[in-house]
């Protein structure tokens, strides 16, 4: 199949299902028309859409955290801990890396493994692997929404199964799920790919049942600047829309300047609307969500209590619909059930004494949602331009280009060109703005922004910025200043 930003017609999506469903067994076991009348059966409040256009109304921020084990009835228990425990208003289900690469063979090894040793030896919940039913008996042993998340650049089976499995909501595309996440991977299959999964959520949407999507905001998680973010949300939930979505969560990783993190939810919000409304989709319902600080944590636990918090104080100032939550063990591995509810725990502490609050509506607040918004405006019109109109063509030639370029990413259609670094109050700029089509008084403002701190610093403008910067945070500090 040609790649298009066009809606898959009903034929050609039901042909290729027969392809995806026979891929491994546990496909076999699906039947879209008894999924469906499964979903529709399920509560409101146990829907992502419903509980996300709730909080929208509300001006409330949900907590979500990440979580999965290998073995069904240890990851209900997990879920169940932290929902009671961890006070959690969303759940997780994190899928083990085999599934996200599409070794089901492997993550069926696992499974046996963990049984055997009564240890996890999957790091997630390999969902292909356990079937419909499986996924059933996890989603409806707990009380709240439950969604997928991942990192898989061909999730077609894992969508069919997942969704037919009673998840309300679905991680990912096909961009933020192949850049970050693969090396040699083609951006034009995952788009195909991903719009499989988009074709799969708009049937359901088609015969009543809404599903919620969410492209993976952070990227790499490292030093992101929110124009890139934002672009590729953007492109993402534009493509999941052509095919049906009508629910779409868009994204965006904590960079650590509160000014800065307000400003990229608000600018994600209000473009993800415009562009939505440009291209005719007017009947979308967007939320948004801000993923607690993606980078190198303190290993000190009340010094990881601390960054946890400073991203829940932003996501409350931002009114993002909801938050990711990191736990004070992130610098030492696998987290415990314990610290992942402490994280939940200390995060919903921050969002209820804020819940009254509202930043500052100030010049310096506004300037930055301009910046935000001008850049990520360059970006998304040079990629239209790119594919005569057409927003999936377009991504792949802009890829090509450097038009998109994502920081510290290991895919080689990466073109690696942009580097980003803090300015002196800790905001993230860009020291290269590579081949990013950005006009010539925005590269005069990052040149002037990063100028300031290296003269306020006493030393050269260099890349040894962005790696002071990357550690910075890990070191109890926001911005890499060389020692005195």
């Amino acid at each position: 199949m040609q790649l298009q930003n066009k809606k898959w017609t009903e034929e050609a999506f039901l042909a290729e299902r027969q392809n995806v469903l026979a891929s491994w067994p546990t496909g076999k076991g699906v039947d879209l028309d008894e999924a469906i009348e499964y979903q529709r059966g399920i509560a409101p409040e146990k829907r992502f859409q419903s509980k996300l256009d709730n909080a929208v109304k509300r001006e409330v921020t949900l907590i979500q955290p990440r979580a999965g084990v290998p073995l069904i009835e240890a990851h209900i228990e997990l879920l169940r801990y932290l929902e009671n425990e961890g006070e959690a208003d969303l759940l997780p289900t994190t899928i083990d890396a085999y599934t996200r690469l599409n070794r089901y063979e492997d993550a069926e090894h696992g499974i046996k493994e963990s049984m055997a040793s009564g240890k996890a030896m999957l790091n997630g919940f390999p969902a292909v692997n356990h079937g419909v039913e499986g996924c059933r008996m996890v989603t409806s042993s707990v009380a709240s929404p439950v969604q997928v998340r991942h990192g898989t650049p061909d999730a077609r089976l894992l969508a069919e199964i997942t969704l037919a499995g009673g998840f309300t909501s679905f991680e990912g595309g096909g961009i933020s799920y192949n850049i970050p996440y693969a090396k040699n991977v083609p951006m034009e299959h995952t788009l195909l790919t991903w719009q499989y999964v988009d074709r799969l959520t708009g049937y359901y949407e088609e015969k009543g049942i809404s599903i919620n999507r969410e492209p993976f905001g952070p990227l790499t998680g490292t030093l992101v600047p929110p124009c890139v973010s934002n672009s590729i949300a953007i492109i993402e939930a534009l493509v999941a829309a052509e095919q049906g979505v009508r629910s779409v969560t868009v994204g965006y990783g904590q960079c650590g300047n509160l000014v800065q993190d307000v400003a990229a939810i608000r600018a994600l919000e209000q473009q993800t609307k415009e562009y939505l409304d440009r291209f005719g989709y007017k009947d979308c319902n967007v939320s948004t969500v801000l993923h607690q600080w993606m980078g190198g944590f303190p290993q000190d636990e009340a010094k990881a209590f601390a960054v946890i918090c400073w991203g829940s104080a932003a996501a409350a100032l931002a009114k993002a619909t909801k938050v990711i939550v990191k736990t004070p063990h992130e610098a030492m591995g696998v987290p415990t059930k314990e610290a992942n509810a402490a994280g939940l725990r200390a995060t919903k502490q921050i969002i209820s004494m804020l819940a009254d609050q509202k930043m500052v509506e100030d010049t310096v607040l506004a300037a930055e949602i301009d910046i935000i918004k001008r850049e990520t405006r360059c970006i998304l019109e040079k990629t239209l331009e790119l594919g005569n109109g057409d927003i999936a063509v377009g991504t792949v030639r802009a890829f090509e280009a450097g038009v998109i370029d994502v920081p510290f990413a290991p895919s080689r259609i990466n073109a690696g060109k942009i580097m980003p670094a803090r300015d002196d109050q800790g905001a993230v700029r860009f020291l290269d703005t590579g081949m990013l089509p950005f006009t010539e008084d925005i590269k005069a403002f990052h040149r002037e922004k990063i100028a300031e701190r290296a003269k306020n610093e006493g030393r050269e403008v260099s890349f040894q910025m962005s790696i002071d910067d990357i550690y910075a945070i890990s070191k109890s500090c926001l911005v890499g200043r060389p020692k005195k």
